[in-house]
């Protein structure tokens, strides 16, 4: 998620240090020679190897899954999956060991760094998902308080979120720490008796909402769509001052809620050029959130590994993969 949202959105740590090793799959490394590193170097129409970057959530997992399954069931490739955080996998596009971002939240400073100045990425179109990011409370929240839902009434409300982590204000509940977000700034902006406090994980959300519906514990927390579990429990969102173009600009003041967002594909400019059917396929590659929803939600509830999730979802969706496949 972002400082500004207009900037990162789900932006990982800064990152220092030319010598920085990046954990991925199978022990990879941004920096570490690879066999077969990328499918740039493959002959132009040949498929290769394919370096999908993937990104700490299960809605980009499940993108990824679905286009590894197709890339090598239908294309012969071979793909190799990179477990990298969003701002860390920008920096493979230079190296070419990152081949594709199969879904980028905005990331407007990486977009300016790495497609128009370093010129060594470019943008390979929509994914078709609509984001949208927020604070939320679990249904039962809205019932019994029905104003709770706008901002100007959370400072009257913030007794019922003080936990032992919250330092006597309300609790603010956001995901992983590196998703880094502009909640910091929105609580100070706009005067909020509040605390951001981290829960860890997406996972760690999750159950959070689902206890706080389950045992009606009070919980206000950073959530997102697309996402699975909305088609589980669907969480009530809090109405923050709205955005309008350019109030998110300065991280520092930001004091309006989060912009919608069309989330899309960055490619290394090398793969775009190098002939490879795989990068058709990234390209032409488009669903729904409800399609992602339900391939997440085989593998976050269902605990189907993503490879069984993906075969099931192409399995379904003949049509859909069809268009997405080089033209013969």
């Amino acid at each position: 998620m972002a400082v500004t949202r207009s900037g990162k959105v789900r932006a990982a740590a800064l990152v220092t240090g030319a010598g920085l090793l990046l954990t991925a799959c199978g022990g990879a490394k941004v920096g570490e020679v690879q066999t077969g590193a990328s499918s740039a170097a493959s002959g132009a129409g040949s498929c290769g190897t394919v370096n999908l970057a993937i990104n700490p959530w299960v809605g980009y997992e499940a993108n990824a899954a679905v286009i590894a399954h197709v890339a090598e069931k239908q294309l012969g490739c071979k793909v190799v999956k990179k477990d990298l955080k969003e701002e860390v996998a920008w920096q493979g596009f230079a190296t070419g060991e990152v081949d594709a971002v199969v879904e980028n939240w905005a990331h407007d400073d990486l977009k300016k760094k790495y497609i128009d100045e370093q010129k060594v990425a470019v943008n390979a179109g929509p994914t078709g998902n609509k984001g949208i990011i927020g604070w939320y409370v679990a249904p039962w929240m809205a019932e019994k308080y029905p104003d709770i839902t706008d901002w100007k009434n959370l400072n009257k409300y913030a007794s019922l979120f003080k936990t032992s982590e919250s330092d006597g204000k309300g609790q603010l509940l956001d995901g992983d720490p590196s998703f880094v977000t502009n909640d910091g700034a929105l609580v100070k902006n706009l005067k909020l008796d509040y605390k951001v406090v981290y829960a860890g994980s997406e996972t760690a959300l999750i159950t959070a909402f689902r206890q706080s519906e389950k045992q009606q514990k009070p919980v206000l927390g950073y959530f997102y769509e697309p996402q699975w579990f909305l088609s589980e429990l669907r969480l009530v969102k809090v109405n923050l001052p709205a955005w309008t173009e350019g109030c998110d600009a300065d991280a520092e003041k930001v004091a309006c809620d989060y912009p919608p967002y069309e989330l899309d594909k960055i490619v290394s400019k090398k793969f775009a050029e190098s002939g490879s059917p795989a990068y058709t396929l990234v390209k032409n590659f488009t669903w729904t959130n409800d399609d992602q929803n339900l391939v997440a939600k085989y593998i976050a509830e269902e605990k189907m590994k993503p490879e069984e999730a993906a075969a099931k979802w192409v399995a379904d969706n003949p049509d859909k993969v069809k268009a997405w496949l080089p033209s013969s």
